[in-house]
């Protein structure tokens, strides 16, 4: 059972890395005080009316603010 969880584990690292599950986090929390600070009462803003979707669009903002800072391997062009 172990080395069931050990791999599933590696599998989502290897696709998302801890710096973008911080900044998909981050986003979410930033998303929901928008929200709750900012958000439109009037139920006319389709974003900032609803808390849940303004933490989805939180989190994929933080999601794409911390893949700008990633590190990515380059590619060798040998042949």
């Amino acid at each position: 059972m172990k080395n069931t969880n050990h791999w599933l584990y590696k599998k989502v690292f290897k696709i998302v890395t801890v710096l973008q599950m911080t900044g998909i986090a981050a986003g979410a929390l930033l998303g929901f005080a928008y929200y709750y600070f900012i958000g439109c009462s009037s139920g006319t803003c389709a974003i900032t009316s609803n808390p849940w979707l303004s933490i989805l669009w939180g989190m994929a903002f933080g999601y794409l603010v911390a893949d700008l800072f990633q590190i990515k391997e380059k590619q060798s062009t040998e042949k």
